[in-house]
């Protein structure tokens, strides 16, 4: 029995959610709106301002684990487009520096050539002291994917440390060569 499943959502004032077309949920709120489309296994309750997915998990073992991952997207969803994600990406390094222009993050990371890295709609970024990026959304997914590629351009290396870290990330420091035999 999924027990994260079972527990209800809470749904803000300013939320809505539009289960009239079967497989896919909208959610709208102040900072955007989301679809979704359920699984065939799973069905959702929309109850006022409560929100509980249903399934047939005595049967199915698919069903129960779906039932589970299905609420927390929905969470998600609602804690998206009502207080909305964010994400924050600190330069670490000799003139590493970051500045935004409309959709584009504009980056020195080191490169003989400055990076220009395309923001997709839902995500917004602003520019703190040349080297905090800071990125938000209402889509949790969609974030932590653009974090991840923004990240892979210059990954953290373990020696000196420096490269492209998320707040409060520890980087493992290794030694470097000693010299002596």
């Amino acid at each position: 029995m999924s027990r994260i499943g079972k527990k209800p959502i809470q749904i803000p004032e300013k939320v809505s959610v539009d289960y009239n077309s079967k497989p896919n949920v909208l959610v709208k709120g102040p900072k955007g709106e989301i679809n979704f489309q359920l699984h065939p296994l799973v069905d959702i309750e929309v109850e006022k301002s409560v929100l509980s997915v249903k399934a047939d998990y005595e049967n199915d073992s698919t069903a129960k684990a779906m039932m589970g991952t299905t609420q927390a997207i929905l969470q998600n969803m609602v804690t998206g487009v009502s207080n909305g994600f964010t994400k924050q990406l600190n330069l670490v390094g000799v003139g590493y520096r970051a500045s935004v222009s409309g959709r584009t993050l504009n980056m020195n990371l080191g490169f003989s050539h400055p990076i220009e890295f395309l923001l997709p709609e839902e995500v917004s970024a602003r520019v703190q002291a040349n080297t905090q990026i800071i990125l938000e959304s209402c889509n949790k997914q969609v974030l932590g994917e653009i974090c991840a590629k923004i990240r892979q351009l210059r990954p953290p290396e373990p020696y000196k440390g420096k490269g492209i870290l998320f707040e409060n990330e520890v980087i493992r420091r290794k030694a470097g060569k000693t010299g002596k035999k």
